[in-house]
């Protein structure tokens, strides 16, 4: 039976047009004023690039630049092929666990219009897209592991346990257990962005594991953890009204702020020891001070915006120091500690 029209109303359907109660790919609701706007493939790729939050990429670089720095101060080894299929490993892994984490964050209601990340509440990306895009990074990934152990000396098992190791805490700091809901995000990032990455990176260029580059990689993974302690310090509101548990609102402001602090200058305390012990060119990371003073008065204001941006930006330089530290030191000089 025809539907009724309403008199003088005109009807206009064309093909392909949509309306108000069609469904989307996931079965929702679409109304016609929600849709989309088209992007050009210039515009979608750019889409593609700020949602991996590229500035965070330092966490991933650093820690990949300072086991291979370590392997050619100890060793005598650095191969460029290991060390570029290294960096781009991890860092499809950190741009994987990126889109992971902004796709539960969507799914569980914890991001909104005024949240930092806002790539599927402003529907830049579709939920579907994310997915793609984080199984893409996260098939790279293996590739060029996969390529790792056919260039590298390291034992497939080692190269295995420690890549895929990386890979699990990624996905698993928002997806399944969800680490970041239940207070143990920080463990997690401290361990991944710190010890697991330098040692991936220094193993794959020497073919054999050590414990000294763990100890090394300390002040970089407190640096990086900074970066995610500061984020999770803005976020502290929202996250507690969406239910969810992170180690900033366990400990409350004041101890966030002074953790923050700790986070902050502990890496300078042990550059200083080390200039003094083994070698000047460790104190080169001490040159970023005044920036890590610029953010501790951001901090104790509370002015968050962009603070982990800035963190991040800090890391980076401070890692770079570090590396040149290492590079620069004379032969012997620095200890297995």
């Amino acid at each position: 039976m025809a539907a009724s029209q309403v008199p003088g109303e005109k009807i206009n359907i064309q093909a392909g047009e949509t309306k108000a109660g069609d469904r989307d790919l996931l079965g929702n609701d679409w109304p016609e004023p929600d849709r989309p706007p088209q992007r050009s493939w210039r515009q979608k790729c750019a889409s593609y690039v700020l949602a991996l939050r590229p500035w965070s990429f330092s966490a991933s670089l650093t820690p990949v630049a300072l086991g291979s720095a370590l392997a050619y101060r100890f060793q005598g080894v650095l191969d460029p092929r290991l060390l570029v299929g290294c960096a781009v490993a991890v860092l499809a892994v950190h741009g994987a666990g990126n889109l992971v984490n902004t796709y539960y964050d969507f799914s569980k209601g914890i991001d909104h219009k005024k949240s930092d990340d806002r790539t599927l509440v402003d529907r830049i990306l579709e939920p579907q897209d994310v997915v793609r895009f984080g199984v893409f990074l996260y098939t790279l990934g293996c590739v060029c592991a996969a390529c790792l152990y056919y260039l590298s000396p390291l034992k497939l098992e080692h190269l295995a346990l420690i890549y895929f190791g990386g890979l699990s805490s990624s996905f698993l700091y928002t997806g399944g257990i969800g680490f970041k809901y239940v207070a143990l995000g920080d463990l997690v990032i401290l361990i991944t962005f710190g010890p697991l990455a330098v040692m991936f990176a220094y193993a794959v260029q020497v073919g054999s594991l050590a414990i000294f580059p763990l100890v090394y990689a300390i002040p970089l993974a407190l640096s990086t953890e900074a970066i995610l302690h500061s984020n999770n310090t803005r976020d502290m509101e929202s996250d507690r009204e969406a239910g969810i548990v992170t180690l900033a609102i366990l400990i409350g402001p004041t101890l966030s702020y002074m953790l923050y602090n700790t986070l902050l200058f502990l890496p300078y305390l042990i550059f200083s020891i080390l200039a003094t012990h083994c070698s000047i060119s460790l104190a080169l990371p001490l040159l970023t001070i005044p920036m890590a003073f610029s953010l501790e008065r951001q901090f104790r204001s509370q002015t968050f915006s962009k603070l982990p941006q800035r963190t991040a930006k800090l890391n980076l330089l401070l890692g770079l120091f570090y590396v040149f530290g290492i590079i620069l030191a004379p032969a012997g000089s620095l200890p297995r500690l």
